[in-house]
């Protein structure tokens, strides 16, 4: 099963277009939406996840025409946003008993034990009777992840999941998601360039509201192989460079000012070729929509 999204837009009333003529095939796995803050990543995630409605174009998943029918979608969907908020006064045990029912699953014992699984997955067992609104932020995440796994979704959509949680909770939801997505279509929303190198098979670069790039992450570092060069400059110099160069980062190290730019040949005496990485490619297919990028 895919998703496929034709020439989807959305424009908001304060004439803010937050996505124009978006057009992807998502096939299941892991598949990586990158892109900085205020994108159109979250638009996009919220229209898939039938909490918004969009001005243009189509989205279908199999048979299932995503913008019409959307209890058909809500059926098969499960969604972890950028924020949400949990009932401060209800244990997670319980919220999650709930949440199961309003998914479907009616029968007592079944929706224990998919309740206790979910809970031993994301590492909430042994505070299963606190209240949510005792959990730290890192453990309102989990929690958030739970829900969204309830009823073993068709399609995952998570935005932003790994905000908050320490690196070892990072660790853990990298291998949980990477079971889930063995068999379900799974988007995970970022601006965090390591969360798609680590797990995702497919991804896209979005940025004002328009793709930028679609491949695999390995294709695409190594479509920049022998096109990356940096060089260390006076910081008063770097207008001048960005005028003659395609320069998509700098970085201050040891009180020196590091430039990378992307060029087919050397730009000048003093440039030494570097390997590219995942992040050259998300700052080169940026470039043209946002500021140099400051490491």
């Amino acid at each position: 099963m895919e998703l496929v999204i034709e020439n989807l837009s959305k424009t908001y009333n304060n004439g803010v277009r937050a996505l124009n003529n978006v057009s992807l095939t998502i096939p299941q796995g892991m598949f990586g939406l990158l892109g900085p803050n205020g994108a159109g990543k979250s638009t996009l995630m919220r229209t898939l996840a039938t909490l918004q409605d969009a001005d243009s174009g189509s989205v279908r998943m199999g048979d299932i025409d995503v913008l019409r029918d959307k209890n058909a979608v809500r059926r098969l969907l499960g969604y972890l946003p950028q924020e949400f908020g949990v009932y401060p006064r209800i244990s997670s045990e319980m919220m999650l008993d709930h949440l199961a029912q309003l998914k479907g699953l009616t029968n007592k014992g079944e929706r224990k034990d998919t309740v206790a699984a979910l809970l031993q997955k994301v590492n909430l067992w042994d505070a299963r009777k606190r209240n949510l609104g005792t959990y730290s932020g890192g453990m309102k995440q989990r929690f958030g992840i739970a829900q969204a796994l309830i009823g073993n979704p068709k399609l995952l959509i998570v935005d932003e999941p790994t905000a908050g949680l320490d690196p070892a909770e990072r660790n853990r939801f990298y291998n949980l998601l990477s079971e889930v997505g063995e068999s379900t279509i799974v988007i995970l929303s970022t601006h965090i360039v390591e969360d798609v190198k680590t797990l995702c098979k497919n991804m896209a670069i979005i940025c004002g509201g328009e793709v930028m790039h679609v491949s695999t992450p390995q294709e695409a570092v190594h479509w920049l192989d022998g096109k990356v060069w940096s060089k260390a400059i006076d910081k008063h110099d770097i207008q001048s460079y960005r005028t003659l160069y395609h320069v998509i980062a700098t970085q201050l190290s040891g009180g020196k000012l590091f430039i990378r730019v992307v060029s087919d040949t050397q730009p000048e005496q003093g440039f030494e070729p570097i390997e590219p990485t995942l992040e050259d490619v998300y700052f080169n297919a940026i470039s043209s929509k946002v500021d140099l990028v400051t490491l």
